[in-house]
Protein backbone atom coordinates (compact mmCIF):
# COMPACT_ATOMS: atom_id res chain seq x y z
CA UNK A 1 0.00 0.00 0.00
CA UNK A 2 1.43 3.33 -0.99
CA UNK A 3 1.70 6.21 1.44
CA UNK A 4 -0.81 8.99 1.08
CA UNK A 5 0.52 12.50 0.64
CA UNK A 6 -0.26 15.26 3.11
CA UNK A 7 -0.11 19.05 2.77
CA UNK A 8 3.48 20.28 2.92
CA UNK A 9 4.96 17.16 1.30
CA UNK A 10 7.04 17.68 -1.83
CA UNK A 11 4.96 16.44 -4.76
CA UNK A 12 6.73 13.48 -6.40
CA UNK A 13 8.32 14.51 -9.70
CA UNK A 14 7.08 12.73 -12.80
CA UNK A 15 7.46 12.63 -16.55
CA UNK A 16 4.79 10.65 -18.40
CA UNK A 17 3.59 10.37 -22.01
CA UNK A 18 0.47 12.30 -22.97
CA UNK A 19 -2.20 11.26 -25.48
CA UNK A 20 0.15 12.22 -28.34
CA UNK A 21 3.16 10.42 -26.88
CA UNK A 22 4.83 13.70 -25.82
CA UNK A 23 6.44 13.79 -22.41
CA UNK A 24 4.73 15.88 -19.74
CA UNK A 25 6.58 16.66 -16.51
CA UNK A 26 5.35 18.18 -13.30
CA UNK A 27 8.49 20.37 -13.51
CA UNK A 28 7.11 21.92 -16.75
CA UNK A 29 4.49 23.61 -14.56
CA UNK A 30 6.85 25.18 -11.99
CA UNK A 31 5.52 28.58 -10.96
CA UNK A 32 1.87 27.53 -11.55
CA UNK A 33 -0.48 25.61 -9.36
CA UNK A 34 -1.34 22.16 -10.69
CA UNK A 35 -4.35 19.96 -10.05
CA UNK A 36 -3.16 16.39 -10.61
CA UNK A 37 -6.07 14.00 -10.63
CA UNK A 38 -5.88 10.22 -10.75
CA UNK A 39 -8.62 8.12 -12.33
CA UNK A 40 -8.98 4.36 -12.98
CA UNK A 41 -9.59 4.13 -16.75
CA UNK A 42 -10.31 6.20 -19.84
CA UNK A 43 -13.62 5.66 -21.64
CA UNK A 44 -15.52 4.53 -18.52
CA UNK A 45 -18.64 6.39 -17.32
CA UNK A 46 -17.33 7.89 -14.06
CA UNK A 47 -13.96 8.82 -15.49
CA UNK A 48 -15.64 10.38 -18.53
CA UNK A 49 -17.90 12.49 -16.29
CA UNK A 50 -14.90 13.66 -14.25
CA UNK A 51 -12.75 14.48 -17.31
CA UNK A 52 -15.65 16.37 -18.92
CA UNK A 53 -16.19 18.35 -15.69
CA UNK A 54 -12.51 19.36 -15.65
CA UNK A 55 -12.70 20.29 -19.36
CA UNK A 56 -15.87 22.35 -18.79
CA UNK A 57 -14.18 24.26 -15.95
CA UNK A 58 -10.69 24.51 -17.46
CA UNK A 59 -10.88 28.22 -18.30
CA UNK A 60 -12.13 29.05 -14.78
CA UNK A 61 -9.26 27.03 -13.26
CA UNK A 62 -6.65 28.43 -15.68
CA UNK A 63 -7.76 32.02 -14.97
CA UNK A 64 -7.25 31.27 -11.26
CA UNK A 65 -3.71 30.03 -12.04
CA UNK A 66 -4.27 26.26 -12.10
CA UNK A 67 -3.17 23.74 -14.70
CA UNK A 68 -4.89 20.33 -14.77
CA UNK A 69 -3.26 16.95 -15.46
CA UNK A 70 -5.22 13.69 -15.45
CA UNK A 71 -3.27 10.49 -14.75
CA UNK A 72 -4.44 6.94 -15.41
CA UNK A 73 -2.73 3.62 -16.10
CA UNK A 74 -3.83 3.85 -19.76
CA UNK A 75 -1.49 3.88 -22.74
CA UNK A 76 -1.28 7.05 -24.92
CA UNK A 77 -3.33 5.46 -27.74
CA UNK A 78 -6.31 4.93 -25.42
CA UNK A 79 -5.92 8.43 -24.00
CA UNK A 80 -6.00 9.87 -27.53
CA UNK A 81 -9.20 7.95 -28.28
CA UNK A 82 -10.71 9.20 -24.99
CA UNK A 83 -9.72 12.81 -25.74
CA UNK A 84 -11.16 12.71 -29.25
CA UNK A 85 -14.39 10.87 -28.35
CA UNK A 86 -15.21 13.28 -25.50
CA UNK A 87 -13.57 16.49 -26.90
CA UNK A 88 -11.41 16.76 -23.77
CA UNK A 89 -9.13 19.74 -23.28
CA UNK A 90 -7.35 18.60 -20.10
CA UNK A 91 -3.87 17.14 -20.37
CA UNK A 92 -4.11 13.36 -19.99
CA UNK A 93 -1.01 11.29 -19.25
CA UNK A 94 -0.55 7.53 -18.98
CA UNK A 95 1.21 5.64 -16.21
CA UNK A 96 1.06 1.96 -17.29
CA UNK A 97 3.82 1.05 -14.78
CA UNK A 98 1.72 2.65 -12.00
CA UNK A 99 4.89 4.12 -10.43
CA UNK A 100 3.50 7.66 -10.31
CA UNK A 101 0.11 6.44 -9.10
CA UNK A 102 1.86 4.64 -6.26
CA UNK A 103 4.14 7.62 -5.47
CA UNK A 104 1.04 9.77 -5.01
CA UNK A 105 -0.78 7.19 -2.88
CA UNK A 106 -3.39 6.77 -5.62
CA UNK A 107 -2.93 3.04 -6.14
CA UNK A 108 -3.66 0.31 -3.65
CA UNK A 109 -6.46 -1.49 -1.86
CA UNK A 110 -9.94 -0.06 -2.18
CA UNK A 111 -13.51 -1.21 -1.80
CA UNK A 112 -15.43 -1.87 -4.99
CA UNK A 113 -19.01 -3.11 -4.72
CA UNK A 114 -18.29 -4.43 -1.24
CA UNK A 115 -15.14 -6.32 -2.26
CA UNK A 116 -11.56 -5.34 -1.48
CA UNK A 117 -9.59 -4.97 -4.70
CA UNK A 118 -6.26 -3.45 -5.70
CA UNK A 119 -6.47 -0.64 -8.19
CA UNK A 120 -6.48 3.08 -8.83
CA UNK A 121 -7.92 5.12 -5.97
CA UNK A 122 -9.71 8.12 -7.47
CA UNK A 123 -7.67 10.98 -6.00
CA UNK A 124 -6.80 14.63 -6.52
CA UNK A 125 -3.59 16.32 -5.40
CA UNK A 126 -3.25 20.08 -5.63
CA UNK A 127 0.37 21.16 -5.99
CA UNK A 128 1.44 24.75 -5.30
CA UNK A 129 3.81 26.91 -7.37
CA UNK A 130 6.82 25.56 -5.47
CA UNK A 131 6.00 21.89 -6.01
CA UNK A 132 4.57 21.29 -2.53
CA UNK A 133 1.30 19.48 -1.83
CA UNK A 134 -1.36 22.03 -0.94
CA UNK A 135 -4.21 19.50 -0.67
CA UNK A 136 -4.46 15.73 -1.10
CA UNK A 137 -7.94 14.26 -1.54
CA UNK A 138 -8.48 10.50 -1.70
CA UNK A 139 -11.49 8.32 -2.56
CA UNK A 140 -13.20 11.27 -4.24
CA UNK A 141 -16.44 10.92 -6.18
CA UNK A 142 -16.35 11.34 -9.95
CA UNK A 143 -19.52 13.43 -9.99
CA UNK A 144 -19.50 16.87 -8.38
CA UNK A 145 -15.81 16.69 -7.48
CA UNK A 146 -14.67 19.54 -9.74
CA UNK A 147 -17.39 21.86 -8.41
CA UNK A 148 -16.29 21.00 -4.86
CA UNK A 149 -12.62 21.78 -5.69
CA UNK A 150 -13.60 25.14 -7.19
CA UNK A 151 -15.69 25.96 -4.11
CA UNK A 152 -12.99 24.77 -1.65
CA UNK A 153 -10.31 26.81 -3.43
CA UNK A 154 -12.52 29.89 -3.38
CA UNK A 155 -12.49 30.29 -7.17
Amino acid sequence: MSERLVPGDTAPAFTLPDADGNEVSLADHKGRKVIVYFYPAALTPGCTKQACDFTDNLSVLATAGYDVIGVSPDKPEKLAKFREKESLKVTLVGDPSKEVLEAYGAYGEKKLYGKTVTGVIRSTVIVDEDGKVERALYNVKATGHVAKIIKDLGI
